[in-house]
């Protein structure tokens, strides 16, 4: 029993019991709400999708190679609603989408935006469908850098740099870059967009020709892109999920396989994570690096 005199005790006893029951009641929440039911039989299709700038491709080509290994899933939706991202991350991603649709149709669905790496990677799959309005193309390469050279002499800064080879800072945000690491830059820049030319080409089996044509960054509506032969089909994300039960031979109902999300067992995951992610994502943008991205903004919503 407690003595009367000690009533700030019981009360942070009560309090530790009230929040240890009140988080073990959400992991248990969230644990299931986050879960993808495995035990059921019948026919499936696999939706992944792929939202906002591409920078990690783990998490989507480990649930590709998931999707493709299980014998359930019949085919995979690519539900792709990106302005594309780095270089790196949009080709690794091609590269498992190809090597899936050899086992199983692949099918990309565009949503409002799918330019740049995005469209890289959708034009790894069997068919694309997009909306009539949906923003596509992009074909290009874009490498942005900072300049504060003014800024740190405005305010009496001067930076010394002492350097190994004539191109060891290139890119450096205190200086004007020379004609000679621009030419440099453009010519691994024209590299790089040959290579998304090519991409593009084996993908959607146009000649090469064709695609360098339209290979100048602009965008396309998705019946732009369907006139270029960019795009399979106009339609919805529905007309998608019709699409890939008749190319695998679903005959009436599919249920969509979404990936198992994360859990979030901790506050601080539930707080601050996406506010962490947030201020990662803009200390990473001031460094330079080639992108297959597309720079624009949408002026409706997504």
């Amino acid at each position: 029993m407690f003595k009367k005199d000690h009533p700030i005790t019981l009360v942070l006893i009560i309090l530790g019991i009230a929040i240890l029951f009140f988080g073990t009641v959400m992991a248990v929440v969230l644990s299931f709400s986050h879960r993808t039911p495995s035990l059921s039989f019948g026919d499936k299709i696999g939706v992944i999708p792929i939202q906002g700038v591409i920078k990690n491709p783990d998490t989507i080509t480990e649930q590709l190679i998931a999707f493709r290994n299980d014998r359930h899933i019949k085919a995979i939706i690519l539900k792709i609603n990106s302005p594309g991202g780095g270089v790196g991350p949009s080709q690794e991603i091609y590269s498992e989408t190809r090597r899936t649709a050899k086992t199983k149709k692949v099918i990309a669905s565009l949503g409002s935006l799918a330019a740049s790496g995005a469209f890289y990677i959708a034009s790894a799959a069997d068919k694309i469908i997009a909306n009539p309005g949906t923003l596509t193309g992009s074909i290009g390469v874009l490498m942005e850098f900072i300049r504060v050279e003014e800024l740190l002499n405005k305010i009496g800064i001067e930076m010394q740099v002492i350097k190994s080879g004539e191109f060891k800072d290139l890119g450096s945000p205190n200086r004007k870059m020379t004609a000679r690491e621009k030419k440099m830059l453009m010519s691994l820049i024209d590299d790089i967009r040959n290579q998304f030319v090519t991409a593009v080409a084996q993908g959607r089996n146009m000649p090469r020709e064709k695609v360098l044509e339209i290979a100048d960054g602009r965008i396309f509506s998705g019946r732009q892109a369907k006139a270029l032969g960019l795009v399979d089909s106009l339609g919805n994300f529905q007309d998608a999920v019709n699409l890939a039960k008749r190319m695998s031979g679903i005959k009436g109902e599919a249920r969509l396989v979404y990936p198992e999300k994360k859990k979030r067992s901790f506050l601080w995951d539930l707080l601050f994570k996406d506010l962490l992610d947030s201020l990662i994502n803009r200390i990473e943008s001031h460094y330079a690096l080639f992108e297959y991205r597309w720079n624009g903004k949408l002026s409706v919503a997504d």
